[in-house]
């Protein structure tokens, strides 16, 4: 059972589709005035890279952030490119089967085999296999819902969820991206990194504001950063969602890089202030377990014991 959005973590598509715009709107101050002569196409492919292949793959991501089917028109308008081009592009999508259209207003839908090459990527990453029974142990102890999230690109990405019995719970939509500096996941990764590449990120994503309890300064952050490499753990106190609690761990590869982290959330009545400490042990312990299953090295700072 989905739980109600105050108490669900599934990201608001406008947070994921606004939060790839940003990221195109800074890419292009960044390169300045635009010099006079034809408009480039805003799909146009990077040097080196197919074209047709660069516009496909956008048309999938674009039907992956939808929550239902998307219409041709809309498709066209949202990639910039033309009907007859996203049409052409569509046709040969669905004849390999990754997508199709469906009812009276021919909406078009991610197809069956975008789906197997998706779980390729779950069926190939031991991290997910492996972690996935520390998911149900987690969940067990604690009562609550587990979550693993993989580093894209310095932000997490939810790949696996262990929900607990409980009516009301979090859900999360796989694949589904959180914000950095709002959410135990991100926080926990941040904490883990050199000051540059935390630097580096937050002048990339920004800082948004989700609600009253979000850290939004640079200077806040690095504070609660500091507690969270002194006692292990992240906490996450409604800084994203209104009455969602979380508390994570990093994981770590050999290089003592943080490369995911685990999680667990559930609303507040359930996960008080004296509990935060017994459950971010549970997370620090499996976290720690988990680095070394796969291989991965607690970096020197991350083994003292959590306060």
């Amino acid at each position: 059972m989905i739980s109600p959005p105050s108490l669900g973590c599934i990201l608001p598509h406008s947070f994921e589709w606004d939060f790839h715009m940003a990221e195109r709107i800074a890419e292009s101050r960044s390169r300045g005035p635009r010099k006079r002569g034809r408009t480039p196409s805003p799909n146009a492919a990077p040097a080196g890279q197919v074209q047709s292949l660069t516009r496909g793959l956008a048309l999938l991501e674009r039907l992956s952030q939808a929550e239902g089917g998307v219409s041709l028109t809309d498709l066209s308008l949202s990639l910039g490119l033309a009907a007859s081009t996203t049409h052409r592009l569509l046709a040969t999508l669905e004849a390999m089967g990754y997508v199709y259209q469906r009812g009276d207003l021919g909406f078009w839908y991610v197809g069956v085999k975008a789906f197997s090459v998706g779980c390729a990527f779950i069926a190939n990453r031991d991290l997910v296999a492996q972690t996935r029974p520390f998911l149900h142990s987690l969940m067990e102890q604690s009562g609550e819902t587990a979550n693993l999230a993989v580093l894209d690109d310095g932000v997490p990405v939810f790949v696996d969820q262990v929900q607990c019995r409980e009516i009301m719970r979090m859900l999360v939509r796989l694949g589904s991206r959180v914000p950095i500096h709002a959410s135990g996941v991100g926080k926990a990764t941040l904490a883990a990194m050199a000051d540059e590449r935390v630097t580096e990120l937050l002048r990339r994503y920004g800082m948004p504001r989700f609600g009253t309890n979000t850290i939004d300064t640079p200077g806040r952050l690095r504070t609660e950063m500091a507690a969270i490499r002194s006692r292990g753990y992240a906490f996450d106190d409604e800084e994203h969602t209104v009455g969602l609690r979380c508390v994570a761990a990093a994981i770590f590869d050999e290089h003592g890089e943080p490369i995911a982290a685990i999680s667990i959330a559930g609303p507040k009545p359930r996960m008080p202030d004296d509990r935060i400490p017994q459950l971010g042990a549970m997370v620090l312990q499996a976290a720690r377990a988990i680095t070394a299953a796969i291989g991965g090295r607690q970096p020197m700072a991350a083994l003292r014991k959590p306060a």
